[in-house]
């Protein structure tokens, strides 16, 4: 099995909305399987759990507003089934702890190793970041969320996130507080990010999960 999943590191990653969540749903399964077996829960519960997020997938269609929003449904939609089923199992703090564990860690290390490929190969790692982030916004993210950039020059980028499809799939389905964990999943290239080996920072001061009016994505120049 290949350590490199999103094809980051061959330094022209396009985004693949269907390659790129079955890849994450692989993770989350097979990592929420693990903690029910930590927990000495039936091991069934995984079969539960699949059942209720084709249930849950089937039931919200009518909020797919584009072909991204199709597969940020249905990650999404992951996080409530298991959420809905461990919660009285486990409690409300651990199940919460347990679905976003299972989102961020399986691939933490692949998303973080392979951005860093993409901005130690690149000859402006800071164009290098802005290009990726664009092409997401267009072809992973879609009409499901609203980006506002007040600044976009060969210093600053900033990409501000007014309105989040993640965030009001889980507000339909009665579970804000998951939304800091999709926001938590992001750390994992954040932290790929060196400003003095690349010469750029990244800045979110908060996120529309954590309370915050909208997400702001910011990115800027440290050399020269």
């Amino acid at each position: 099995m290949t350590t490199d999943e999103f094809g980051l590191a061959a330094g022209d990653y396009v985004p693949d909305p269907d390659r790129d969540t079955a890849v994450l749903l692989d993770g989350f399964f097979g990592h929420l399987a693990e903690t029910i077996r930590e927990h000495s829960l039936p091991a069934d519960l995984v079969a539960d759990i699949r059942l209720r997020h084709e249930a849950l997938e089937t039931a919200d269609q009518h909020l797919v507003v584009d072909e991204p929003a199709r597969y940020n449904l249905r990650l999404t939609l992951a996080l409530v089934a298991a959420y809905e089923i461990l919660r009285p199992r486990l409690g409300r703090e651990a199940a919460i702890g347990a679905v976003r564990a299972a989102l961020v860690e399986p691939l933490s290390e692949t998303v973080r190793a392979g951005t860093r490929a993409v901005l130690d190969s690149a000859a402006d790692p800071f164009r290098a970041m802005v290009d990726l982030s664009k092409s997401r916004e267009q072809h992973a993210f879609g009409a499901g969320f609203a980006f506002h950039h007040p600044v976009d020059d060969d210093r600053r980028y900033q990409s501000d996130v007014h309105r989040c499809f993640y965030h009001e799939v889980l507000v339909a389905n009665s579970a804000p507080e998951l939304t800091p964990a999709m926001c938590a999943f992001d750390q994992n290239w954040i932290e790929a990010i060196d400003p003095d080996r690349h010469g750029f920072r990244f800045e979110r001061a908060t996120t529309i999960g954590f309370g915050g009016t909208h997400c702001p994505f910011h990115f800027t120049r440290t050399d020269g």
